[in-house]
């Protein structure tokens, strides 16, 4: 009874048996891996006009460096902002605080520099300039190649706009 049993399942297992090979992707790893390659690190220049002592333009960069991102955007978006993309999908915000520290910041990040007194400790004193915070937003790979912060300028995660809002927010006086 066992030996009919198997068989009569074997038997049946084969005729509703199929060949799925043609339903069953096969992508190719190598242009998955190019497709996700980042382009090479580019020095970017910093439009005229860029950072600003304009408020709207500093509320602008500090909402783009402290908040979340996605559909996890907290706060009302300040003028000039918007949670939602043209296509309905969230915008992706900065979250700079998860790796760096500034005035005011809760949940300050620990992993890139402390940024709290940027505007006295590195733009008073002329170690760095206006372009240098641009560029270390837009593409930080030029400096350090090695660099784990996002790349925002080459990838398209921010425009040039909102680099310049960031970029005010960090020198401005707080």
């Amino acid at each position: 009874m066992k030996k009919s049993f198997t068989l009569s399942m074997l038997l049946m297992g084969s005729l509703f048996a199929a060949d799925y090979s043609s339903v069953i992707e096969n992508p190719s790893a190598s242009e998955i891996i190019k497709k996700d390659l980042l382009a090479p690190a580019k020095v970017y220049t910093m439009p005229t006009g860029c950072i600003t002592n304009d408020p709207k333009a500093i509320a602008r960069g500090s909402f783009i460096f402290h908040n979340l991102n996605g559909e996890k955007v907290k706060g009302k978006t300040p003028e000039g902002l918007k949670k939602k993309n043209a296509d309905g999908t969230y915008k992706q915000y900065g979250n700079c605080v998860a790796c760096h520290n500034i005035e005011g910041a809760k949940g300050a990040g620990n992993i890139g520099p402390d940024l709290t007194g940027y505007k006295d400790m590195f733009m008073a004193t002329g170690v760095r300039d206006n372009q240098f915070v641009y560029q270390k937003i837009a593409d930080p790979r030029i400096d350090n190649a090695d660099t784990h912060m996002t790349v925002n300028l080459t990838t398209k995660l921010f425009n040039e706009k909102e680099i310049c809002d960031i970029a005010s927010y960090i020198v401005s006086p707080k």
